[in-house]
């Protein structure tokens, strides 16, 4: 069996930076789930406020932007990472445009208005280029 190895580029760089970003993306949708906890007085290990909740909508809309993002990681990452062993400029690239996406897509998810999810979509012209 012959096993061969990619050789780094200097471009691979550029994929280590998007990984990063997208970490920070993540905490920073953790963080917006801390905090929503904390207005809406939405206790752990309750993962969704109940519909009796004055504040439902409000407080699931971030949590739901933040779990999508993590359901999303997985395979935006697995994706990432193989597109980038022979073109990681283009994957850097697409890439940064699913993290962009998924920035949108928690700001407006986390307004309280769930259809404004759908401006974070482009996201998806990233991931499908991955």
């Amino acid at each position: 069996m012959v096993f061969v190895a990619p050789t780094l580029q200097p471009e691979h760089g550029y994929i280590i930076l998007v990984v990063v970003l997208v970490a920070f993306v993540n905490l920073w949708a953790g963080f917006k789930v801390g905090a929503a906890r904390r207005l809406y007085g939405i206790a752990y290990p309750q993962m969704y406020a109940e519909t009796k909740d004055e504040h439902f909508l409000a407080f699931n809309c971030v949590q739901r932007a933040h779990q999508n993002v993590l359901e999303n990681l997985p395979t935006f990452l697995s994706l990432l990472f193989v597109s980038s062993v022979y073109r990681p400029l283009w994957a850097a690239i697409a890439g940064l445009v699913r993290v962009i996406g998924f920035i949108v897509y928690i700001h407006f998810y986390s307004s309280g208005d769930p259809a404004k999810r759908q401006y974070g979509a482009f996201g998806y012209i990233g991931l499908l280029t991955l």
